[in-house]
């Protein structure tokens, strides 16, 4: 009879009164547990080890060391969707991605112990950090899977979150809009939607669309909070969708990893997502997770290459290592294939988004030399500007209530670009640059000058930042911190070169207040040499506001 495997679950944990690794343990008690209470389906996912092994410096290294244990241990352990495979023949090279199971013979072996006494079910269960009343793996009934036979009233909630959630109502409603149902913001919307969904299909939309929404607002903790809840529904139901639900909380999770400038580690997850199936085939062809995934591959390709070209010079790039041309193409070609699946999926939202981020690619490309293959002789900026136009014009098209604020933000950064930067300069010098105006600004966005009419956009910058602002203090419009803070600074750059010294130096105050509440990762942009570009009467000006 093969000998018993004694864990101690009680700190620091044991395996036959040998200390042993937290994670490889906490990984041996979770198979133990799932083979024992749900064996119809005993696999471990390997999402299941990210959100319990935080502290591990990689999943794969944590996965990896936990195999040599169990190898140590003479426990077999399979990994793979056909829990009845003999471990011994499996594949190693797809062991890190799981899930993860053990056999029957193997957890018969196990004896779980808390302090030498055999453990109960719920210290197990609070050893793992599990929800004990956590519903078993089963299938929902068929007449649970889809909704048709269901009261309406959770797609009218879905479809006015969706709506709010384009347009930019993301926490607060409009304001003076009681009573009328589709100016909700999308979070209401969606927590409507949440309370009378009756299956778990409805449900894990309606989180999918909620960690969109955090991350949208730059709330990265409530982002993995939300897709936390998505992932351990779709574990224990049966979810039509499920492989698009897995493939988008992968991508969304990749967003969480760029937002804190990882940018490699970002792209590793895309990677592992088009590397396995069934992702690898979704982001072949399935038109909104080829975009999502194509689009965030161009933005961090777009870091990386402005990364290299102030690193380093083409010429002198490490051996194996792409260089900024090489970067920029495939950003330029990974926001094409977002364009392509955006206008596959006749989604005017999604080519929206890829047309302004693919425009100031280009942009930021010219400004910083990066010399790649398409890059326009004359100068990106004009071919820039049409690109964030046609975005706008996208919008417009769409029935949006409101403007991007991106695209205001992105105009305005190309528009004052080639404007002297110097160290906090006399007023009088520093209003003798010339930004591009906004008539300007028509005449270069060419078929999409139409973009730039109405009383969205007024006559000078100052007050294109200034509306969007307002429209933020009216309640109209709830903006994320970073659009809030790029918008004061818009606003006090411009409107110090229209005189306005005063106006100036209050946005750069509440400019400096807010900034104390973003992330490092995004506090990163307005570093001081940007700060002090602005003229030195508003820096004075603004301290003086703080200290009366």
């Amino acid at each position: 009879m093969t000998a018993s495997l004694i864990v101690e679950l009680a700190s620091p944990q044991q395996v036959n009164g040998t200390r042993a690794a937290f994670q490889s343990v906490w990984l041996l008690v979770r198979l133990y547990h799932a083979a024992r209470c749900t064996p119809h389906r005993p696999q471990v996912h390997a999402d299941d080890l990210r959100l319990r092994m935080s502290n591990a410096r990689t999943l794969r290294m944590a996965i990896g060391r936990a195999f040599r244990d169990f190898e140590h241990w003479g426990l077999p352990v399979g990994w793979g969707d056909d829990a009845g495979r003999d471990p011994r023949f499996l594949n190693l090279e797809g062991r890190s991605q799981g899930p993860f199971w053990l056999p029957a013979p193997a957890c018969d072996r196990i004896v779980c112990q808390v302090q030498g006494k055999p453990a109960s079910e719920a210290e197990v269960v609070a050893f793992l950090g599990l929800d004990r009343h956590e519903p078993a793996a089963t299938p929902l009934p068929a007449a649970q899977r889809l909704s048709a036979r269901e009261d309406l009233a959770f797609w009218r909630h879905f479809i006015d979150g969706k709506q709010a959630l384009r347009e930019g109502r993301l926490l607060t409603p409009v304001a003076g809009s009681a009573g009328d149902p589709s100016a909700l913001s999308a979070l209401s919307a969606f927590r409507a939607a949440r309370a009378v969904a009756a299956n778990g299909f409805e449900h894990a939309f309606v989180a999918l669309n909620e960690a969109l929404l955090w991350r949208r607002l730059g709330d990265r903790s409530q982002t993995r909070r939300t897709l936390r809840a998505l992932r351990l529904r779709r574990r224990h139901h049966a979810v039509p969708g499920n492989d698009y639900l897995d493939a988008m909380e992968q991508i969304v999770a990749a967003w969480c990893v760029y937002d804190e400038r990882d940018l490699h580690g970002a792209l590793a997850r895309l990677h592992t997502l088009a590397r396995t199936e069934p992702g690898a085939t979704l982001v072949r062809v399935h038109p909104h997770v080829r975009f999502e995934w194509h689009n965030l591959a161009g933005l961090i390709h777009r870091s990386l290459a402005l990364s290299a070209a102030i690193a380093t010079d083409p010429a002198s790039a490490p051996a194996g290592e792409a260089n900024a041309p090489e970067l920029a193409e495939r950003a330029v070609e990974h926001f094409e294939q977002a364009l392509a699946a955006a206008s596959e999926s006749n989604v005017a939202d999604a080519a929206q988004h890829v047309a302004a981020n693919l425009g100031m690619a280009l942009w930021l490309f010219g400004q910083a030399g990066i010399r790649w293959s398409g890059a326009a002789p004359a100068g990106e900026t004009g071919r820039a500007i049409q690109w964030i136009g046609m975005s706008e014009w996208l919008a417009r098209g769409a029935g949006h209530r409101h403007p991007s604020a991106w695209n205001a933000i992105y105009l305005m950064r190309i528009a004052r670009g080639d404007c002297p930067a110097a160290h906090r300069p006399p007023l009088q010098q520093f209003r003798r640059a010339r930004p591009i105006g906004i008539a300007a600004l028509r005449e270069l966005a060419g078929p999409f000058a139409d973009a730039f009419q109405g009383d969205a956009w007024p006559a000078s910058w100052h007050q294109v930042a200034a509306s969007r602002l307002a429209q933020s203090e009216r309640g109209e419009r709830k903006f994320p911190l970073l659009q809030q803070t790029s918008l004061l600074f818009e606003l006090a750059w411009y409107a110090a070169h229209a005189g306005q010294v005063e106006r100036a130096a209050q946005a750069l105050a509440r400019l400096r207040a807010d900034l104390r509440q973003l992330p490092v990762s995004d506090r990163h942009y307005f570093g001081k040499a940007l700060l002090d570009s602005l003229p030195a009467e508003v820096h004075a000006l603004a301290e003086a506001v703080v200290g009366g």
